[in-house]
């Protein structure tokens, strides 16, 4: 079997310019393709993943999508950039490699986690996630504390007995972003230790003690300031403290000595030479490997493996399109240190349900693993015929 071409392809999602798909679909000569996906969908990279993936896809015309390991490390090795490359390099990567997964389950007709070594559970717990943005089929800005509480006494209310919320996105009372706030980035004042315990403990206190709570902090403070937020919240039951400043191992090892709770780190932490020092430093408890920019399957499993050595517990990113759902609920299955998995907000958004033919929800806070051969889901005519594309032969 052999790879013909592959489309590279930048979804437009109608009145949401914010929102930018970056999707990959491989062909192959026996009829059997594959689907991925660069999770560089939010912020500013997507038209720089969109042509990443289009050079990768020149270098892996006519080899044969069952070597993913020699793909991968072609990919790696062979383009210069991906040596110790960033999120758009591995989030190139993590497209083909996706697909490549895709087309192999196919191929032998089992659902991915059947080729990664077999599914350990069914029914993965996960948490209603970002509930700063709301819990409904529209986005919502939280501003007063009663809107924290709103939102969380929902997600809790359809069966999730775990939410993450970043108390420190907005401002109060005019909701303007912390990000724009120059105090955000040093020792924070009062006002903002204050107003982050005013949230956190009316969330708390609204859906009791058998509900845990992520406190997400998007790597907005530095880690002083996260220290300082981690002191006060931390009497709260905090599940783990996400993101707390900008992702270094030296400095998360600093806010994780400073603190009693479980540090996260992972969204922008890519392959497993950048997650090594977390794991030797013992800086985090809590690793979060996006396969759509992390390296993809064959890379995330890697990374989980090496996690598990040192009793470092395994939540995927998941925020981008249903198929990156999909692929995390493959390996998330598999592997002995799962913690949780994460239920976007944005999973609920109706432009992104219909990316995929599928569109897979938790019920009362659990999630099933797909089924099908492959990832178990597709994209959908949406997509594929809403798009800026190139073909690769």
């Amino acid at each position: 079997m052999k790879i013909t071409k592959v489309d590279v392809m930048q979804v437009k999602i109608k009145n949401n310019a914010t929102w930018r798909p970056v999707i990959c679909r491989i062909y192959t000569d026996e009829g059997i393709y594959g689907d991925g996906e660069a999770a560089l969908a939010y912020g500013v990279a997507a038209p720089a993943a969109f042509g990443m993936i289009r050079d990768f896809a020149k270098l892996i015309i006519g080899m044969d999508p069952l070597d993913n390991e020699v793909i991968w490390d072609k990919l790696y090795k062979n383009t210069f950039w991906g040596q110790n490359g960033g999120p758009v390099v591995f989030a190139g990567i993590s497209a083909i490699d996706i697909a490549l997964w895709d087309i192999k389950g196919k191929y032998f007709d089992v659902p991915v986690y059947k080729l990664l070594g077999g599914k350990k559970r069914d029914n993965l717990r996960c948490y209603a996630s970002q509930l700063q943005f709301g819990w409904s089929d529209h986005w919502e800005e939280a501003k007063d504390t009663s809107e924290y509480v709103e939102h969380s006494k929902k997600a809790v209310a359809e069966g999730y007995d775990c939410v993450k919320i970043d108390f420190f996105t907005f401002d109060k009372p005019d909701g303007r972003r912390f990000e724009n706030v120059c105090e955000a980035t040093t020792l924070l004042s009062p006002y903002y230790t204050q107003l982050i315990e005013e949230r956190v403990a009316a969330v708390r206190e609204a859906i009791g003690p058998g509900v845990d709570i992520i406190m997400e902090n998007h790597s907005r403070p530095d880690a002083n300031g996260a220290v300082q937020l981690g002191r006060i919240v931390q009497k709260y039951n905090i599940f783990y403290f996400e993101e707390p400043n900008t992702p270094s191992p030296k400095t998360a090892k600093y806010i994780c000595d400073k603190l009693q709770m479980p540090i996260a780190h992972g969204e922008r932490v890519y392959s497993r030479w950048q997650y090594a020092p977390y794991f030797e430093n013992m800086s985090v408890q809590v690793i979060q490997p996006d396969l759509g920019n992390s390296g993809g399957i064959t890379e995330g499993k890697k990374i989980c493996d090496m996690a598990h050595v040192y009793d470092v517990a395994v939540q995927c990113h998941v925020c981008a399109s249903p198929l990156s759902t999909a692929a995390a609920l493959q390996l998330e299955c598999v592997i002995p240190n799962f913690v949780i998995h994460e239920h976007h907000r944005n999973a609920l958004l109706p432009h992104n349900r219909e990316l995929c033919i599928y569109d897979y929800q938790p019920i009362n806070g659990k999630y099933k693993v797909p089924e099908l051969p492959g990832l178990g889901n597709e994209f959908s005519e949406v997509a594929l015929n809403n798009c800026e594309k190139i073909t690769v032969t």
